[in-house]
């Protein structure tokens, strides 16, 4: 770790106004880290500290900082003020630890003194090298690294959350690897994580809550509530500032990946005992997307900064530290491991944003303007009404918009504005974040608001920060480089809202999740104009606020609109599946060209209407030919170019560098020679600095609508790109390149690239292509504008599709079926450009632009007359629908054009098609009709022959075949319907029909009609067509029986209704060329009478467009050849697990199929397919830069019912212009494609070439034939085949499940390979003996030399039943098989050494086992206390690292096992214990599209061998394989199953936990450990050991399932492993059991397998064939193999203990150690559960040893229970407390009060306790000498409490947690009539004690170490209090108020941990109870003024009274007897003067 203290700087140049606010960034090998910035200060002070991870690496001599000091903006760039390079040769060369830099001079950037200084401190500690393990921690806290563990997550990390201004504290920058300067991806490349398919499926998102840090408030009680996907789950309630929870949930669900990633995750904390409103602590925030796109789709451990949702101004409300994982369809979830360096947790360190980078709130602004085209969404009902009283309908703008806008889960919404599809709200929208946001995409949804039902949503459009920002990722190479960082901001910009189809209707809309956002929107929906921007630190006064009128102004700039032309020629539309109604073609933009809108101009966006031919084989087309529809559109948007040019500029080098990568991958696949590849990648390098140089990006400035983004979007850009060229020029300058890293480098590259052309202010609307059916929208296409846009920057700047002829497969809208089926294939060449640039077209442009008006002649027939009396609501002249009225004189040709020629008449081009058009064969039909009265003569009928719909037709006598046809046959009639035997059928006329409705094979006397079809095949033999002769304009007319229906050419006796097309052709009388036709705009001669109001001239707006068309003068003839060789991996969709496939080859207006292959899944047809004179229009070399695809669809074929499709692929043919010079294609193979995912390949190539018009000599040899039709694949493009060698072992069936409910008992297995068939013998009782009889199969197969075009092996199993029945039971298919070639030749194969394991293993000789006996060295006792010290879970501590949990084990010298984080079988040396045979799995039933496999139905076991073989039949066939084989009979064995633990299993319980125990089963055997549950918990110790016996290879699989226990209910499976035993037996690695590293005779480790060392060593040498091991007789020495080993050797620095065995076996240990075998172990396997196969649902630590029962007995088990916690007491002293708050005033006005402490360990809060009360405390101090006396179960290996109470009174178990030891003392002051009032608190970990003070005058709130400037944060803190033991001193107590800490007292304490022993040894009572010793506490010494007034009023008197009131007392007593004096005075003195007066007695 290296951490640079920076301190302060001096001297710093003052700016023209003002000062500077100085920020310092520090660069360390491109890792770069800023402090906070200081405002208005030339020296100022930073004094923080920046750590820069190592990442394990050592400093080296020529490591350096660089610091860089800016003057930090607000806005825009900060400013350079200087730098400096400071070299750290000191640090690494070890002789210092820190290096101090005082007054290092900043330089400017020309170098040059700035007067400036800047002072540093430098530290640097050595990395640690600790091997991080997954099974630190035994609850799961186990092995992964941190997010910021690898540069990748740390980039990663650093982009999401860092998308912060260049000038905030601490804008972070991208961590690359040292020596790969440059720039990293400005957000979370999402390519690589997210490549999920979009479908549902199986997600998990784990969240465990740790602990709490620091939340408000006093005397708390947390509880967190986390909210994923709308469930809640809530922890424990705790108590105190710094909870301890520990708590996961699990959250399942099935969702879509791309809904899954919005959602949000929110962790809220809650005082649960508040009953305020404001019980709320504090809450976080963060997007489930966020997390998945984090290293391991995980957060581990880290702190999360709460806030207060409601006060941004209230900072930071605690810390919460949590993990979070998502877990997807085979994701391994990482396991936490808890760090060594927590124990200190630095929480500043390990927050959950990038380095540097300080949490903020911010304001984002969002300025709403106004929205334009809003589609219809209220009934017009209204409207209507309004119509027919004569007002004003306005059906335009019935809508009432409002936005609304959501992030982070809040949502704010606009004003809405009523009837207006053109609102403006100018609303401003603040939404406060805390930044960096953890939330992704600001969701903007336009509604339409009812007042009666929900608002409709009208569109959804997302707004994503991380498009619109960036975390300044640059790397300054030099200090002047600019930064890259910006803020969100975005516009002002037009966003467009696409979603369901525009037209209104009052029916529910079918595609309304569409307007949600949800899947891709089919049309136009509206644009909204929005600007974003973002104020760090700013507080909004209202949430939606108006805009001011300023700013309204500006946007006003930003709305500036230039006209766009758009052409769009079709040249072809195929591939269509039915014919039917008449099909047209739609394009718009935006509301441009949408036929259904009548808000914009008419304009030419329509196709006419066509009419679908049949192809000859499966598919229609439009039969264009030579004239192609061409669509014109003009358009009026904002200017855009400079964005969308630098978009395609950047595509074309993406494209480029894309195609050059595919070619060096593929040069990788083909093997080639290192030094080819090098070149490769040299020249790719090359090419692509060239472009980066040579491609230059339009300026940016001075363009119009420039926005803020634009600016800072366009530096980002140069910055990548300089960096990319930088990385590549470094690549070229090295001597060797490593091809494999390179390819990765370059990916990545690519991923940047493509990341910059994203352009997210592109306003321009998708071009909608769409298809109708009569007026039906069916499918639909959207083209990105800047595809398509012409621009005059460069060529580059082009769309990639700009003019050139693409293909287009459209689709349906909302498709289930995912594209299964195309709607029809469209090839169509698109033009959009500026209307200043249309000149531009005219290079562009092929063929001959001719330009129509025209107008349709109407018709009806009356009395058999036809004229215009009968046309009803129909105009004489008209245009197509008949509606509008046209004449000919009122046409206007467009302003600009001229006519050519007078009107002509033109028939629709399909009604000059015939019906039997596209037919090789045809067959002609005619149905002979006869009537009768019933029971009458038959005659024939009134019209004797007639076609299906019943019109005349003639004698089929008088048929002529037609030219370039022949018939077949005669005519005859069709018996394949139902009919009698000469071919009626017979039927009764009901009226008013003339003919039956239903016909029935059977005469009966009421018939009175009967028919017979008469048909004839006839057979196309050339294409010399009749002449037709020319037509005058008399003819031309189409027919219609009525109005509206279908028209035909013939005219028949039921027409009433006839029409004809009227054309005039129009000419350009300006402009030249073909850019002529942008000016068509408008529409042509509307004739709008007198009579005529306005409104019908709206409605007739846009009725008659010109109809433009592309006329192409010449075709040029092709002829193309495609070669369909194989496929493999195909779906099964048949019953018997297998398919029929063919394949539909489709190009253009042709097709073919290839033949059937029935019952394959791997089909090989090696059929070429022929097309003769295709005829395409254009020029060739446009052809051979873009040729039109070859599609070919596979399908099964299925005899009853439809063939169902098996998925798509597409391939482009190679072009040859001169046949003569052939270039042989290269058969590839291609993806097929079904719903979006793969479904197999298909191996094919095709050619086109052109046929030269004089000869057609040039074309290549035709292929040889199979049969009269098939072609083959001809030589030089099939691949070259040898005679090859498969042996097959077929070792046996495994789990073979029933078939058609019976078992499976014979039978056999049939291998495919090549054509060529083998099957075994048959199993005789599968039950007894599961393995086939003779077990070695030889196939000799032609096989392709290439590797890649190898067919597969297909494995059949049948079993054989009664009466000759043999079903398919299984099938599988093994298509890679490379991995099974080996050399003949080769001795010592694997397999042999397999296969003598196998005979070993299965030997049943006797074998003699002699364990010597050893004398025991020592004594009972002795063994007991090892007993004691010692176990084997110290072992397994050791083993994991956890050396503090293992005790003295290692320091004895004892040894450890090896620990597997997967499944042994994943490990890589072990090749998955497949080495003697592999198992494959065996299928059955049909694919269903949604579950990824169909069934498995049992396991094949067995391997194949493929070796060449020689043509030559002298040469002697080489020696076979499989020689070697073991006994294949059953054998016995005793299994022992050892589970030790399970890590994160998934709860099955209401409360978050489950009650899990293990379940095992083998064969029929089962073990149930019910009894043994572990109560609550999800990561249980089992340590349990299970013992079986069973028979392999019947018994071959072992489960280990883990189960819920539960009382009332079924218990519930948590998931299970599954175990092979058999191939761990047979295994050459001796899977069986484990090698330990020593040989003990006894104590724990002692040997346990049934061979001695020595024996195993000399059956590795039979079984390597080598001579046995030579030992000699003292042991020292051992030689094998041709290699001598010495036991000092292996034991030279070990301890060598007295459980050791003797040498001999010792080093013959040693020796096996290294041949690679399995050793001692535990395996961590994942367990799997049917409900969610594709999510872990936890893992178990396990291992199993194996020994066959022939061998003897083995050793004893091992015992693997758990460790029981130790029982410890804490006591606490509380002997005083000083400087307690005095909280209550007396009577007598002093202040005061009644302390007392309370005291109590977390998780233990039942057994709290506390002292008497000191009574009347007047200065803070009270005495107690009291003792707390604390009991607690704890496990010193762990460092944690075992507390086990039940949660509540009904749970049945108590629940055992681990809470880490800690005491909370707080002091309290005592009221006996109200609620006793807090005054302070401290919480000490045991654990890390904090240091006491010796007195009370050094306690202060300094020694609490999270304290800014605390003495503990700067000593070292002490050891833990249990290895003290002891500790006395003065602890402070805080109290919050005015939410700042402050001191709420003293206490005095002496803590003392007791373990059970010493207890008894040592007793000691609570409080001063007896005992009352160790030590001795006497009674406190108390002032006498502390006592309860109310039980004690006569030292209320005497202390409270008197003390006080003394003087007032004396005083009225001594006024009490003055007045007595002066009163008896007054009443003697009369009498006394009286007596003196009187004298009575004198």
């Amino acid at each position: 770790m290296l951490r640079v203290i920076v301190e302060s700087a001096s001297g710093i140049p003052k700016k023209i106004i003002g000062s500077p606010d100085p920020i310092a960034s520090i660069v360390f090998r491109g890792e770069k880290q800023k402090t906070k910035a200081i405002d208005n200060d030339v020296n100022p002070v930073w004094n923080e500290v920046l750590g820069f991870d190592l990442k394990g690496s050592s400093l080296d001599a020529s490591s350096f900082i660089d610091v860089i000091v800016k003057d930090y903006e607000t806005i825009g760039k900060n400013k350079f003020i200087g730098s400096a390079k400071i070299p750290l040769r000191d640090l690494a060369s070890g002789h210092m630890t820190s290096l101090p830099s005082k007054n290092v001079p900043l330089i400017n950037e020309k170098q040059q003194a700035t007067g400036a200084n800047i002072n540093l401190l430098i530290r640097y500690e050595e990395p640690d090298d600790l091997r991080p393990d997954r099974n630190e921690q035994p609850d799961g806290e186990t092995s992964q690294v941190d997010a910021g563990d690898s540069g990748e997550g740390d980039e990663r990390d650093a982009d999401v959350g860092g998308r912060i201004h260049s000038g905030s504290p601490g804008a972070p920058t991208s961590q690359n690897q040292a020596g790969k300067p440059g720039y990293k991806s400005v957000h979370p490349s999402r390519k690589r994580n997210r490549a999920l398919t979009n479908k549902p499926q199986d997600f998990q998102i784990r969240v465990r809550i740790i602990e709490g840090r620091q939340l408000p408030g006093n005397n708390i009680n947390p509880v967190v509530k986390v909210n994923v996907c709308g469930q809640t789950h809530r922890t424990r309630i705790r108590r105190g500032n710094n909870p301890f929870f520990n708590e996961m949930f699990f959250y399942n669900v099935n969702m879509l990946p791309s809904e899954l990633f919005d959602e949000s995750i929110s962790l809220r904390v809650y005082d649960s005992f508040s009953l305020r409103a404001d019980g709320l602590l504090g809450y976080f925030k963060l997007d489930v997307g966020y997390i998945y796109d984090n290293s391991g789709h995980a957060i581990m451990r880290k702190w999360l900064l709460l806030s207060d949702p409601d006060d941004s101004s209230s900072g930071a409300r605690g810390y919460l530290k949590v993990s979070i994982t998502v877990v997807g369809t085979g994701d391994d979830p990482p396991t936490e491991r808890k760090e060594m360096s927590e124990e200190q947790d630095d929480i500043e360190s390990n927050l959950l944003v990038p380095a540097g980078v300080t949490m903020r709130w911010a304001t984002l602004r969002l300025k709403v303007f106004r929205a334009e085209d809003m589609p219809q969404m209220d009934d017009a009902f209204i409207q209507t009404v309004k119509q027919v009283f004569g007002g004003e309908g306005d059906r335009k703008n019935l809508v009432d918009p409002y936005v609304e806008v959501s992030f982070a889960g809040k949502k704010l919404c606009t004003k809405f504005i009523e009837k207006n599809a053109n609102p403006e709200w100018n609303e401003l929208i603040n939404l406060r974040v805390k930044f960096p946001s953890m939330c992704e995409r600001i969701q903007l949804t336009v509604y339409d608001r009812d007042r009666l039902t929900k608002d409709d949503a009208i569109g959804t459009t997302f707004l994503n920060l991380s498009k619109m920002s960036s975390s300044g990722g640059e790397i300054e190479v030099s200090t002047a480089a600019s930064e890259v960082g910006f803020l969100p901001a975005f516009g002002p910009c037009y966003i467009n809202l696409y979603g369901s189809p525009r037209e209104f209707t009052g029916l529910p809309d079918p595609y309304d999740k569409l307007n949600f956002g949800k899947g891709q929107g089919v049309a136009y929906r509206g644009r909204v104009l929005v600007e974003l921007s973002t104020e760090l630190d700013d507080k909004a006064d209202r949430n939606v606020d108006d805009i001011s009128s300023d700013d309204v102004l500006v946007a006003q700039k930003y709305q500036r609109r230039r006209k766009f032309s758009l052409c769009a020629v079709f040249h072809s539309a195929c591939m269509l599946q039915e014919p039917g109604e008449p099909i047209q073609f739609e394009v718009s933009i935006g509301n441009y060209g949408n036929k259904l809108d009548s808000t914009c101009k008419p304009l030419s966006s329509t196709t006419q209407y066509s009419f679908a031919v049949f192809d000859g084989n499966h598919y229609y087309y439009l039969p264009w030919a030579d004239t192609k529809p061409v669509v014109i559109l003009t358009s009026h948007w904002e200017d855009i170019s400079h964005r969308l040019d630098s978009v395609n500029i950047l595509l074309f080098i993406a494209e480029k560098l894309e195609s050059h990568l595919t070619s060096l991958k593929n040069a990788v696949l083909a093997k080639e020679p290192e030094t080819h590849l090098e070149e490769i990648c040299r020249k790719l390098i090359h090419h692509m600095i060239e472009d980066l140089n040579s491609f230059q990006l339009p300026a940016v400035e001075g363009q119009s609508h420039v926005t803020a983004l634009d600016l800072q979007w366009r530096k980002l850009r140069d910055a990548a790109i300089d960096s990319i060229r930088e990385m590549m020029a470094n690549r070229m300058r090295e001597a060797a390149i490593d091809v494999k890293a390179t390819v990765e480098d370059i990916e990545d590259w690519l991923d940047r690239i493509k990341h910059l052309a994203e352009e997210p202010q592109n306003s321009m609307p998708d071009v909608i292509i769409w298809m109708l059916r009569g007026e039906k929208r069916v499918a639909f296409a959207r083209v990105p504008a800047n595809q398509i846009l012409f621009s005059n920057f460069s060529e580059q700047a082009c769309g990639k599709n700009c003019g050139r002829t693409q293909t287009i497969f459209m689709q349906y809208p909302m498709d289930k079926n995912k594209g299964v089926k195309v709607p029809v294939q469209l090839r169509v060449n698109m033009w959009l450009c500026l209307s200043a640039h249309e000149k531009n077209f005219n290079n562009f442009s092929d063929g001959n632009f001719s330009v129509y008006a025209e107008m349709y002649e109407n018709q009806a027939s009356v009395l058999g007359k036809w004229g215009t009396t009968g046309l009803v609501g129909r105009h004489k002249f008209s245009n197509v629908t008949g509606k509008v009225k046209l004449k000919r004189e009122r046409f206007l040709p467009p302003r600009g054009w001229d006519w050519e020629e007078d009107w002509f008449v033109d028939p629709e081009r399909w009604l000059l098609t015939e019906a039997d058009a596209g037919h090789t064969e045809f067959t002609d039909e005619v149905f002979h009709n006869e009537t009768r009265f019933p029971g009458g003569e038959w005659k024939a009928a009134v019209e004797p022959y007639t076609d299906v719909n019943g019109e005349t037709v003639q004698n089929p006598k008088d048929f002529e075949c037609p030219m370039g046809w022949c018939w077949e046959d005669a005519w005859s009639f069709d018996s394949d319907k139902a009919v009698d035997e000469k071919g009626w059928e017979y039927g009764v006329t009901i009226p008013p029909d003339d003919k039956p409705k239903s016909w029935v094979a059977v005469e009966k006397m009421y018939h009175v009609h009967r028919r017979k079809r008469l048909i004839r095949p006839r057979k196309k033999i050339s294409d010399k067509k009749a002449v037709t002769e020319k037509r005058d304009p008399g003819e031309g007319w189409e027919y219609s029986s009525l109005i509206g229906w279908k028209f035909h050419r013939k005219e028949r006796s039921s027409d009433t209704f006839r029409r004809r097309r009227w054309r005039r052709k129009m000419v350009p009388s300006d402009c030249i060329g073909s850019s002529a036709i942008f000016k068509l705009e408008g529409a042509l001669g509307v004739d709008v009478d007198e009579k005529a109001s306005k409104a019908d001239a709206a409605k007739l707006f846009g009725a008659n467009t010109p109809s433009v068309s592309c006329h192409f003068t010449q075709f040029y003839c092709y002829h193309l050849r495609v070669y369909v060789y194989q496929a493999r991996n195909l779906c099964a969709m048949d019953k018997n697990s297998f398919s029929d496939p063919y394949a539909h080859v489709s190009f253009l207006h042709v097709s073919k199929t290839t033949e059937v292959i029935r019952s394959t899944l791997n089909p090989s047809w090696d059929q070429t397919l022929i097309f003769e004179d295709i005829e395409i229009y254009g020029d060739p070399q446009t052809i051979v830069r873009n040729p039109p695809d070859v599609v070919l669809e596979l399908c099964d074929s299925d005899q009853v019912g439809k063939d169902e499709p098996l998925g798509r692929c597409t391939c482009w043919p190679v072009v040859t212009l001169n046949p003569s010079r052939v270039v042989s294609p290269k058969l590839l193979w291609l993806p097929v494609t079904k719903k979006g995912s793969s479904a197999g390949e298909v191996l094919l190539a095709a050619e086109l070439f052109l046929k030269n018009q004089d000869t057609d000599g040039d074309l290549p040899l035709m292929p040889p034939r199979r049969g009269e039709k098939l072609f083959m694949v001809p030589q030089g493009i099939r691949p070259v085949v040898q005679l090859t060698a498969i042996e097959v072992l077929t070792w046996g069936l495994r789990n073979m499940t029933t078939y058609q409910l019976a078992t499976v008992s014979s039978p056999s297995l049939i291998v495919e390979c090549g054509g060529e068939v083998v099957e075994t013998a048959v199993v005789k009782n599968i039950k007894k003996n599961p393995n086939f009889p003779g077990s070695v199969l030889l196939l000799k197969v032609l096989l392709p030399k290439e590797e890649i075009y190898t067919p597969p092996i297909v494995l059949k199993v049948i079993d054989h039943r009664p009466f000759g029945r043999k079903p398919v039971v299984g099938q599988c298919t093994i298509d890679r098989l490379e991995e099974f070639r080996c050399d003949p030749y080769c001795v010592n194969s694997d397999v042999c050494m397999s296969a003598r394991v196998a005979m070993i293993a299965a030997s049943q000789e006797e074998v003699v086992i002699d364990i010597e006996e050893r004398t025991m060295v020592k004594s009972e006792p002795q063994a007991e206390m090892e007993e004691e010290t010692v176990d084997w879970w110290s072992k397994f501590y050791a083993s994991v690292d956890q050396h503090e949990k293992c005790g003295p084990y290692l320091k004895k010298g004892y040894d450890t096992l090896k620990m597997f984080d997967s499944e042994l079988e994943e490990v890589a040396e072990f090749q998955g214990l497949n080495d003697f045979c592999s198992t494959f799995k065996l299928q059955r039933g049909k694919t269903e599209y949604d579950e990824d496999d169909p069934s498995v139905v049992g396991e094949f076991k067995g391997s194949f061998k493929i070796y060449p073989l020689s043509d030559d039949p002298g040469v002697p066939a080489p020696p076979r394989q499989f020689r070697e084989l073991p006994e294949s009979g059953p054998q016995e064995c005793l299994v022992r199953i050892y589970v030790v633990r399970c890590l994160d299993l998934q709860p099955k319980d209401t409360n978050g936990l489950c009650d899990p125990y293990v379940k095992i089963s083998l064969g029929g055997k089962k073990l149930d450990d019910r009894d043994n549950y572990k109560p609550n918990t999800l990561n249980p110790e089992f340590g349990r050991m299970f013992e079986l016996s069973c028979f392999l290879p019947q018994d071959k699989d072992l489960k280990i399932a883990v189960y819920d226990y539960d009382l009332l209910s079924r218990d519930e499976k948590v998931g299970e492993t599954i175990i092979d035993l058999e191939n761990r037996l047979l295994s050459r690695f001796r899977a069986g059991c484990g090698l330990p590293k020593t040989y003990c005779v006894s104590g724990i480790n002692q040997w346990r397998d049934q061979l001695k060392p020595s024996q195993i060593l000399q059956n590795v040498a039979r079984v390597r064939g080598v001579t046995p091991p030579h030992i000699e007789a003292d042991g020292s020495s051992l030689s094998f193999s041709g290699k001598r080993y010495n036991l000092q050797d292996f034991e030279a620095n070990t301890v060598i203990h007295q459980h050791l065995g003797p040498a001999r076996e010792r080093l013959s240990l040693h020796v096996l150690r290294t041949q690679g075998v399995v050793p001692e172990h535990v395996e961590t396997r994942s367990l799997c559960s049917s409900h969610q196969p594709t999510l872990s649902q936890g893992k178990i630590q396990m291992w199993v040893d194996i020994f066959p029962k022939s061998l003897g007995l083995p050793g004893p088990p091992w015992d693997v229970t758990p460790r029981k916690a130790k029982k410890y007491a804490l006591r606490a002293i509380i002997w005083n407390t000083t400087d307690v708050t005095l909280d209550e005033r007396s009577i007598t006005g002093e202040d005061m009060s009644d302390i007392y402490v309370k005291g109590w360990m977390p998780g233990m809060e039942d057994y709290k306790q506390q002292t008497d009360v000191h009574y009347r405390s007047l200065d803070g101090y009270g005495n107690f000498n009291w003792r707390f006396i604390f009991g607690f179960d704890y496990l010193p290996a762990e460092q944690m409490c075992v507390v086990s109470k039940k949660e509540h009174i009904w749970n049945l178990d108590k629940t055992e947690l681990r809470i880490p030891p800690k005491l909370i003392i707080q002091i309290w002051d005592n009221d006996k009539f109200s609620l006793d009032d807090y005054l302070g608190t401290v919480e000490l970990d045991l654990h890390n004690l904090i240091s006491p003070a010796k007195s009370s005058e050094k306690c202060s709130l300094k020694m609490l170490p999270w304290r800014e400037g605390s003495v503990a944060s700067k000593k070292p803190l002490p050891n833990s209090l249990f290895s003290q033991k002891s500790v006395r001193g003065w602890w402070p107590c805080t109290v919050e108020q005015d939410g700042k800490l402050v001191l709420g007292g003293k206490v005095e304490m002496t803590l003392e941990i007791v373990e059970e022993k010493e207890m008894e040894e040592r007793p000691a009572g609570k409080g001063r109870d007896e005992p009352n010793m160790n030590p001795r506490l006497d009674p406190p010494k108390r002032p006498d003024t502390s006592f309860f007034w109310f039980t004690n009023p006569c030292k209320t008197m005497k202390f409270i009274v008197w003390r006080r009131f003394k003087w007032i007392f004396i005083g009225a007593i001594l006024l009490l007897l003055v007045i007595l004096f002066l009163g008896i005075l007054l009443y003697s003195l009369p009498n006394y003067i009286s007596m003196k007066i009187v004298k009575p007695f004198s």
